[in-house]
């Protein structure tokens, strides 16, 4: 039973084969090799993974450090077999064999090694399945041909690629962390001028395709017109490995080690860096719980966090007694919250679920195309549903939290219904910003906190909604428009009805959604929901993404 809330000497011919049914897979340097020494016919072509023209070669320094950067930066490499017709010494025409293998580099981004990031023209010039052994189940992209600042930028073998390249970078979705890897911390303060820094990646080598992490010593020269952050480093004949191949790499701080620039490209003499903070906005677009893991110290309002004051439970008894008039403030968060309800009555996003316990990685997710019309949703499976389901389906775990829709419910709650007691509390600042904090609370008799503990027996479910308590915090930026709500389930009671759990409670972000020729509107952002059940938490994190806004109209016809 589950339970939950609802809330991989042989012929020429055959390795051309053999190379085939490896197409787009991530091939390992012995593979290659394999292939190179056992075929003659096969001439390696390598593809120089830059952003910028020219190539440079260098003399890395080897020194020691305090950290095993393999264990943080990871190469990404493509091969594919090509073949072509071309004239034989007899004079006839003949199928001829070549090799296309395209390199670039990635680093762990989080902790675990669940995501790696690299460079978007790595991304989507090597097409890889897979980044050590580990299939890459989601690709998120900084940038584009679509995008706003895209350019035409000319990557050797391989085209033209258009896209931004001060944004000019991509995340790999794993669907596990890779064994023995971990992140490493980021640096937000601005370089200066002369900074050292030390440049990691894998080079493609004079000789393809034999790659080994290296280090390259740099210093901070200083921004570029385009966006990106312009490093010199020395160079040496001697012993000459390219910098081509590292794209994707990192930019370290040699005093704190930590990552201050993701590598983009480069010149014979300077390399040019996409800056963090670039990274961090991308993060947060697309993975909004990651990145409050790997970036707790930026501006955005956490989508996990706990409310700044207590419980707030207002006096006396309310029974039939006059209701004392609301002050400004509250009148005019009301106002504020029914104009978010609004806002949001129409609109088409993807919808993203990860169900997990404790601390641990996500162990079930799933993703849904979320329509909303008239304020109803409805979901299909994303990206290739066609059956409109009216909630999204239960994880296959033993335990659970899932939302309903309080992104939208809640705001109404807070807008419109007059039996909510809302009291404004003491301004706070969060993350160096200042917002606005107002309290509410609701009784069970006011009754507009249902709770559905389920128990799940595989082909029906049972559970019934329980009237219950409830309370939380709106915060708001300095104009009152929401940006963060929290619901927490009130269980002073010890009934039966809860079924043993406890701590229920949500928290919903909001931000604002900017559109071409359309003016910005607030839209729910985040849902983060938690349980404990006994001594197990479980937690579901929800956040929308690709967001289409439409209007319904409609209008009574007289006879």
């Amino acid at each position: 039973m589950r339970r939950g809330v609802c809330v991989w000497t042989t012929s020429c011919k055959e390795l051309a084969q053999r190379f085939v049914e490896l197409r787009w897979r991530v091939v390992t340097g012995r593979e290659i090799i394999s292939i190179l020494i056992g075929c003659t016919c096969l001439s390696p072509v390598g593809i120089a993974q830059k952003a910028l023209p020219s190539h440079s070669i260098i003399q890395p320094v080897m020194a020691k450090h305090t950290r095993d950067f393999s264990e943080i930066v990871v190469p990404i490499t493509s091969a594919k077999i090509t073949t072509s017709l071309k004239l034989g010494m007899s004079g006839k025409l003949g199928p001829s064999f070549g090799i296309d293998a395209k390199f670039g580099t990635g680093f762990c981004l989080d902790a675990a090694c669940r995501f790696i990031a690299t460079n978007y023209h790595v991304a989507v010039t090597a097409r890889v399945l897979k980044i050590e052994r580990e299939e890459i189940v989601q690709r998120y992209f900084a940038t584009g041909p679509d995008d706003k600042g895209a350019t035409p930028n000319f990557i050797p073998n391989v085209d033209v690629v258009p896209y931004a390249m001060k944004r000019d970078l991509a995340i790999f979705e794993l669907r596990r962390p890779l064994r023995d890897h971990h992140g490493l911390s980021f640096n937000l303060n601005e370089l200066e001028v002369g900074q050292e820094v030390d440049i990691y990646g894998y080079p493609k080598g004079v000789i393809n395709p034999f790659r080994k992490l290296t280090r390259f010593p740099a210093k901070f020269k200083g921004p570029t017109t385009s966006g990106l952050l312009a490093f010199d480093y020395g160079m040496s004949t001697d012993q000459p490995i390219r910098i081509a191949g590292s794209s994707g790499g990192i930019v370290v701080d040699r005093k704190t080690e930590e990552i201050v620039g993701v590598l983009s490209g480069s010149t014979e003499t300077t390399a040019g860096a996409v800056p963090i903070q670039t990274l961090v906005e991308f993060v947060t677009k697309v993975q909004p719980f990651l990145a409050q893991r790997i970036f707790p110290t930026t501006r955005q309002v956490p989508p996990v966090s706990d409310d700044i004051y207590p419980k707030f439970v207002p006096s006396g008894s309310d029974g039939l007694q006059h209701r004392p008039e609301e002050p400004l403030g509250v009148k005019m968060l009301r106002q504020k919250a029914q104009s978010l309800v609004d806002s949001i009555r129409n609109f088409i996003a993807v919808d993203s679920f990860a169900w997990g316990s404790e601390d641990r990685e996500p162990d079930a997710e799933a993703a849904y195309e979320v329509r909303v019309i008239d304020g109803i949703q409805r979901f299909r499976n994303y990206p290739e549903g066609k059956k409109d389901l009216e909630a999204a389906l239960l994880p296959r775990r033993n335990g659970w939290v899932l939302s309903a829709n309080e992104w939208s419910n809640l705001p109404k709650m807070v807008g419109a219904d007059i039996r909510l007691k809302v009291h404004q509390a003491p301004d706070f600042v969060v993350n160096e910003r200042l917002l606005k904090v107002f309290q509410y609370y609701s009784s069970v008799e006011d009754n507009l906190c249902p709770f559905q503990p389920v128990d799940d027996y595989g082909f029906f479910t049972v559970g019934k909604a329980v009237a219950m308590a409830c309370y939380g915090e709106v915060w708001t930026d300095e104009n009152l428009n929401i940006i963060r709500m929290s619901k927490r389930l009130d269980f002073s009671e010890k009934l039966k009805a809860f079924r043993g759990w406890q701590d229920v409670h949500s928290v919903l972000t909001y931000g604002w959604l900017e559109r071409t020729n359309e003016p910005p509107r607030l839209v729910p952002l985040t849902i983060y929901t938690e349980a404990r059940e006994g001594k197990h938490i479980y937690w579901c994190r929800e956040h929308f993404t690709d967001y289409r806004v439409f209007s319904v109209g409609a209008r009574i016809a007289v006879n």
